[in-house]
């Protein structure tokens, strides 16, 4: 069993920057694809972006290219998500969670492990 504890989140004004990190416990970190989703309120959970384990190769939702940047650190179980730039409309929880499969990543229904989310505030 996979534990996932996200921190970073905070309240931030907009152009602000944040680096959320998730940290893994419980299994081999190297092997999972690791994943960030949001969830604005009263919308439904979206897809962020992703990092496949082996290659590092990683994925972004088309409207975040460019402000926000997923790694990982293997040997601290712990993948991060830099966000720059941030605007209003990235106020949500962000959760973390982790993928045995290494693609399809966008879709939440191949992750098999969450985090119970870190809130991200961006003020206008």
């Amino acid at each position: 069993q996979v534990q996932l504890v996200e921190s970073g989140g905070s309240l931030v004004q907009a152009g602000g920057s944040l680096r959320l990190s998730c940290a893994a416990s419980g299994g081999t970190f190297s092997r999972l694809s690791m994943g960030w989703f949001r969830q604005a309120p009263g919308k439904e959970r979206e897809f962020v972006a992703a990092i496949r384990w082996g290659e590092d190769m990683t994925y972004y939702a088309d409207s975040l290219k460019g402000r926000f940047t997923i790694s990982r650190d293997n040997a601290k179980n712990t993948v991060y998500l830099q966000m720059n730039s941030l605007k209003p409309e990235d106020t949500g929880v962000y959760y973390c969670a982790a993928a045995r499969a290494d693609y399809g990543l966008g879709d939440e229904g191949l992750y098999d492990y969450w985090g119970q989310g870190t809130q991200v505030t961006v003020s206008s």
